[in-house]
Order: structure tokens, then C-alpha cells, then sequence
């Protein structure tokens, strides 16, 4: 494919890791029921991409290391420029010089997810600061005006299961998820920051369209969603996203996706591809 890439600005970003959070002291389930359970923020030690994300004892947990920006100009920056695949590097404490990359963005909360080894997150703390070398936003694919590159590191899409035919791209993905699924972050003014959430309140289907087996960093097709200018139902668009935190017990809510590409167009189709995850495409054990 041909893109934009040599035109690209590379960005410092500076991130905190931010301590754990909740909601509430309790959250409701879709069900009615009072829990208490882990949530947002923190390091999370025994979950990463490639691991199953749906069946954790908690709520929009994010994987690895979750970061923020007290300051609110600053927080836009970090969250929108942040791009998935983007090399992130620790700063400060004792995992100096630790090197991961950005897994996705949480909107809501404006996290910035990254992955790095666990003998890397052992050593860190909430308050270390991580370094991001943002590239990606403005990236444009030349033979395709017609579909959105968001959120996405070029030399990502590089390493992408993608076909070029008949005008249209063709895109690996673990699961196709129909747009009456899409719930919480849906109406959202851009795509380019944040996600949205495939719910996940109705059993049957989940089965019916084999999400069960959902994991951090899957690449999925979401059917009838634009999200070039917005996240809308559109019918014949298409997005393809990322897993970015786990399922939720909240009515509406459920995994998180961020944006990668996007086409109002149908010019985006997606095929199964077992290997379609984060983990393998960036190489990591």
C-alpha cells in the first residue's frame, strides 16, 4: 500500500501512570445485582494481550500500564496522538529505560494503554512517567481517499494482514461484530481519541457471533459503523478496531474497541484470521 507515511510528524507525549480507580464503590451489573470489583487505572500484572479479555472478575480493566495527563490541553494531546503500535518508553523510577508500545485509548477516563514485559511492570509504580513517540495521525493511504486511517501507527499497518482488490481493502480480523452491538462511546464526536464498547448483555449473542473468545489486542470488523467523522450506524460502512480493555458488568458497556480504519463507502471488508492480534504483530512472547 502506498501511503503518506515520510510526511509524518514524530511527537514526544508525556504520560503518568495513574493509580486505580472506581466508578463507585459498588457497581450495578446489567443484571440487577451490587459488586465490587478492580476497574480502571493501575498496572495491571497478570492480564496482556493475547489474553482472553472477556471472562476477568472485574470491570474496564486495562491491560499492562494505563496513562494519563493532569493537565487538560495535555490529556487531549496524549489521548488523541497516541497512536496504536507507537513505541513507549519509561522515563523515570526503576524501570528507566523499559521499553514498550500503545495498545489503545479509553475514552471516558482518557486512558493511554500500553504494553510492556512483565519483568518490566513489576518494577513500576503509579506517578512513573512514560514517553511516547507519537506517529500515526495524519496517515493516509494514497491509492485509497476513501477510507480513514485513525489511531494507528504506520509501521502497524504494515505488518497487517491486508489484501488490496478490486479497489477495496481486506482485512484479517478474529470476529465481525453487527452494529446493533455497539453501544457506550456510540455518537461520540471522533474516532480519533477513544473508544466504544461492544455490549455484552445478551448471551445469545455473544454466541451466535462467537465472542466469548474476545482477547486485549484482537482486530475485529465492526459491520455498519462509521467512525470518519464520528461513531454513527451507517449502513454498507465498516470499521476495523482493536480489543483495548476487558468486558464490563455495566448496561451498555463490554469491551472496548479503538478505531484504526474506518470507510463510509463499503470499500472495508474483513476475513477471519486466527493471528489477527496485537501480540503476534508486534512480536511479543
Amino acid at each position: 500500500m502506498k501511503t503518506n507515511k515520510n510526511h509524518l510528524v514524530e511527537l514526544s507525549l508525556l504520560g503518568t501512570i495513574h493509580a486505580p480507580t472506581l466508578l463507585a464503590p459498588y457497581v450495578i451489573t446489567h443484571d440487577g445485582i451490587p459488586k465490587v470489583m478492580p476497574s480502571l487505572g493501575g498496572i495491571v500484572y497478570n492480564f496482556a494481550i493475547g489474553d482472553n479479555c472477556m471472562d476477568l472478575a472485574g470491570d474496564h480493566i486495562e491491560p499492562g500500564v494505563s496513562l494519563f495527563a493532569d493537565n487538560t490541553r495535555e490529556s487531549q494531546a496524549l489521548n488523541t496522538l497516541s497512536c496504536v503500535g507507537n513505541q513507549a518508553r519509561v522515563v523515570s523510577g526503576d524501570a528507566k529505560d523499559a521499553v514498550g508500545f500503545v495498545t489503545g485509548k479509553h475514552g471516558g477516563i482518557e486512558h493511554v494503554l500500553c504494553y510492556f514485559p512483565k519483568e518490566d511492570l513489576e518494577k513500576m509504580i503509579p506517578g512513573d512517567k512514560i514517553l511516547i513517540k507519537s506517529k500515526g495521525q495524519g496517515l493516509a493511504l494514497t491509492d485509497h481517499p476513501d477510507i480513514h486511517v485513525q489511531n494507528l501507527d504506520p509501521e502497524l499497518l504494515e505488518k497487517m494482514n491486508i489484501k488490496e482488490e478490486d479497489g477495496k481493502l481486506k482485512v484479517g480480523v478474529k470476529a465481525f461484530i453487527p452494529a446493533h452491538l455497539m453501544g457506550a462511546g456510540q455518537g461520540s464526536s471522533s474516532g480519533y481519541s477513544g473508544d466504544y464498547d461492544i455490549m455484552t448483555g445478551d448471551a445469545q449473542a455473544l454466541s451466535e457471533h462467537g465472542l466469548h473468545e474476545l482477547c486485549f489486542g484482537d482486530l475485529v470488523l465492526l459491520q455498519d459503523c462509521d467512525n470518519t467523522f464520528g461513531r454513527q450506524y451507517l449502513k454498507g460502512a465498516a470499521t476495523i478496531g482493536i480489543i483495548i480493555h476487558s468486558n464490563c458488568v455495566l448496561s451498555g458497556h463490554g469491551p472496548g474497541v479503538t478505531t484504526l480504519l474506518t470507510s463510509k463507502k463499503g470499500l472495508l471488508e474483513g476475513f477471519f484470521d486466527e493471528n489477527a492480534n496485537l501480540k503476534g504483530l508486534m512480536g511479543v512472547e
